[in-house]
């Protein structure tokens, strides 16, 4: 989920720098797509209003954001009953992503300095949102490995509890993780913002 912040105060900001030199062996089951929502406008001010009008509105806020990435985990978990004893025969975790971002239809109809600002922008906000999906990725592969590794028990019901108790407590943390790389990101983004537009000027002067 990217944080809305002020493609306006954004606009603002190139101005100004413009004049200044400057393991287990089985692997979940991952499938990532992606989808677009237009926004129009040629300023600043109606970028800032497309994107709170039109931008994806997520579960945990509520509210609309100029990206999001819709995680859903699945799958499913085998059993052996063998001389008194339960174990893991086999787990096949699922996981489906989908990254929702912005496509600007007046991207070519617009001053120069807006479509700076804009493709800086938006490029990072693909950046945050596969950064979402990676994050997924790497939970659903621990979530897999833990569940294989699981210790059988002396019936398949209190395994099942164990599963269930295994994917419940990673889930937890994957959410979390979530969570606080949206707050880093959130608190860092005019500074991370400044020194990509920044770089980018420096990279169209060479």
């Amino acid at each position: 989920m990217f944080s809305r912040r002020g493609v306006q105060r954004l606009f603002g900001a190139v101005l100004l720098l413009c004049v200044v030199p400057a393991t287990a062996s089985a692997e979940p089951v991952i499938t990532k797509t992606y989808s677009y929502f237009r926004i129009g406008g040629r300023t600043a001010e109606d970028l800032d209003r497309e994107l709170e009008k039109r931008g994806p509105v997520t579960r945990n806020t509520g509210h609309r954001h100029p990206g999001a990435t819709e995680i859903k985990f699945g799958g499913e978990v085998t059993y052996m009953d063998r001389g008194g004893r339960c174990s893991v025969g086999g787990a096949r975790v699922t996981l489906r992503t989908r990254i929702i971002l912005p496509r600007w239809s007046n991207r070519n109809r617009t001053t120069a300095d807006l479509a700076f600002i804009w493709d800086t922008l938006s490029a990072d906000i693909k950046r945050h949102e596969e950064r979402h999906a990676e994050i997924a990725r790497t939970h659903a592969r621990q979530l897999e490995r833990e569940l294989l590794d699981l210790p059988s028990d002396g019936s398949c019901d209190a395994l099942e509890k164990q599963v269930a108790d295994t994917t419940r407590e990673l889930l937890q943390v994957h959410d979390r993780q979530q969570l606080r790389f949206d707050q880093v990101e959130a608190a860092n983004f005019d500074s991370r913002m400044m020194r990509l537009l920044r770089y980018h000027l420096e990279q169209k002067k060479n």
